[in-house]
């Protein structure tokens, strides 16, 4: 067997196997609530959206098409993983094109796991100029590891138990961003 056929075996079997945590409508309609606060938040404030890449691009067309205000959408790509299904450190690859300087920013990604990436981005922002920095997530993960004891975000769609996870912007190895719920690998597969 092919290392590509290896591949595309073990990428069928960890969704197949997958716990399905949040469906496709259970997400929707989590972002629809979602949005309702970004709404209350940010309407008035012109804000830039930033995007974090790869994750948060799904998430982000899902909830920026529910908000009915002008806002700009920019894009970072910042992360731990790095195709990897354990953090390192954070890596810095595309930095945003907007000016950030007395910006109202919202930070936009698809998971809130430990938060060292998100802090470092806020932190960025911050050093920009930025008038205010609010970060805006998915899916919070339960556990006690956070960067920082007690590490929200500012918006949360929806949490979920400490599993490795797939689906809506999420990736297993590189795969799967595009499964319309939130999954759970088995341990087992992993």
């Amino acid at each position: 067997m092919s290392s590509a056929e290896e591949l595309q075996k073990e990428l069928m079997t960890v969704r197949r196997n997958a716990i399905e945590l949040h469906s496709s409508d259970q997400v929707q309609e989590a972002i629809g609530k979602l949005a309702f606060e970004v709404t209350e938040a940010c309407s008035g404030k012109v804000p830039v959206f930033v995007t974090i890449m790869n994750g948060g691009m799904i998430f982000a067309a899902e909830l920026v098409k529910r908000l009915d205000f002008p806002l700009e959408m920019d894009y970072l790509h910042a992360s731990r993983y790095l195709g990897a299904t354990t953090g390192g450190e954070v890596e810095w690859i595309v930095t945003p094109s907007a000016t950030l300087q007395g910006r109202h920013v919202v930070i936009v990604d698809d998971i809130l796991d430990v938060g060292s990436t998100l802090l470092s981005i806020i932190e960025a922002c911050k050093s920009q100029g930025a008038a205010s920095v609010k970060t805006c997530v998915l899916v919070d993960k339960k556990h006690d590891r956070k960067a920082r004891p007690g590490l929200k975000a500012d918006f949360t769609a929806l949490e979920a138990d400490d599993y490795y996870l797939f689906g809506m912007g999420m990736d297993y190895k590189g795969f799967w961003r595009n499964a319309p719920g939130i999954y759970a690998v088995k341990e087992s597969d992993l």
